[in-house]
């Protein structure tokens, strides 16, 4: 296994990419940190992109998985998503007290708060993330640390933007009876009625106090994603739908039929860290062949297990 960082024109470098001995792949960018490919031993590729993807330094690529810190969406007075995602991260060479990455297909980042960065969120922070690649699964492990002398709150997402063969035709499944807030109606507390979520419109929800397995089946791939998470209680399900990918500038018309994002989130409860305390969670993304649409695979079997 092994890990290899690419180079712009003038020399500093622009990603890392990882392999595995399987042949699968993912690359991950030093601009934000994100996470914008991720390939199986086949070739294909696991997460969407859009094509009209702005690459516009130092906005996010809209795709993959970006990073949303201090601040997720408009829950507070920065900009969305907080500045994690729009910052140059650097490797990380003392990623303790996690062991150093081994020969497998692992890289470590660091974001540090700069000046720049106190004087609009005045609080002095390390923000790591370990990426890890093994056959069929990615793993992602954020930490962050409080180097400041007083305490700070703030709320994080990893946003998977998972590439699916046609959003009609997929359900996520482990979300059921649960409260949410439903963003297309300022907010509001819902709790989930169906007994799982399919796609017919817009979407935009925070689900509360979520288990740490969700799965998304596809139908038309006969694939389901299954998506284990620690240390972030919430979900987050977003999908455009039609007129609101007509709005926005950096994904295609139709893009929204092939993409589905689930978040791992902290929202409902801002994550406080006294000074010196660190907060870590975890997410691995993995893959099953599944024959749902034939009725082989019961969904509730990738949830709770035989």
């Amino acid at each position: 296994m092994s890990s290899n960082i690419i180079h712009d024109a003038d020399g500093s470098p622009s990603r890392i990419v990882l392999k595995e001995h399987t042949g699968s792949t993912a690359e991950v960018l030093f601009q934000g940190g994100q996470v914008v490919s991720w390939k199986n031993e086949r070739r294909e590729e696991l997460l969407f992109r859009s094509n009209k993807t702005l690459w516009k330094p130092p906005k996010a690529i809209r795709g993959g998985i970006p990073i949303s810190f201090p601040q997720f969406g408009t829950c507070g007075s920065l900009e969305r998503h907080g500045f994690a995602r729009n910052r140059v991260w650097s490797l990380d060479s003392s990623p303790s007290p996690l062991p150093a990455a081994n020969s497998q297909s692992t890289v470590d980042l660091i974001l540090k708060s700069t000046e720049e960065d106190l004087k609009i969120w005045p609080h002095r922070f390390e923000l790591r993330l370990r990426i890890s690649l093994s056959a069929g699964k990615l793993t992602l492990i954020p930490r962050v640390r409080n180097i400041d002398n007083k305490p700070f709150s703030f709320t994080f997402s990893l946003r998977n933007y998972l590439s699916v063969s046609d959003i009609s035709e997929v359900r996520v499944e482990g979300l059921e009876t649960l409260d949410y807030f439903d963003n297309l109606q300022q907010g509001e507390r819902y709790t989930e009625q169906a007994d799982a979520i399919t796609f017919d419109s817009e979407t935009d929800r925070v689900y509360l106090s979520t288990p740490t397995k969700t799965a998304i089946i596809d139908h038309e791939k006969k694939r389901t994603y299954v998506l284990l998470k620690e240390g972030m209680a919430d979900a987050v399900v977003w999908n455009p739908w039609d007129k609101k990918a007509k709005s926005l500038p950096d994904l295609g018309d139709e893009d929204y039929k092939k993409m589905l994002c689930v978040d791992s989130a902290a929202v409902e409860t801002p994550i406080i860290l006294k000074p010196s305390e660190e907060w870590k969670g975890r997410q691995e993304l993995s893959t099953v062949s599944s024959s749902y649409c034939s009725g082989q695979l019961d969904p509730r079997r990738v949830i709770y297990g035989p």
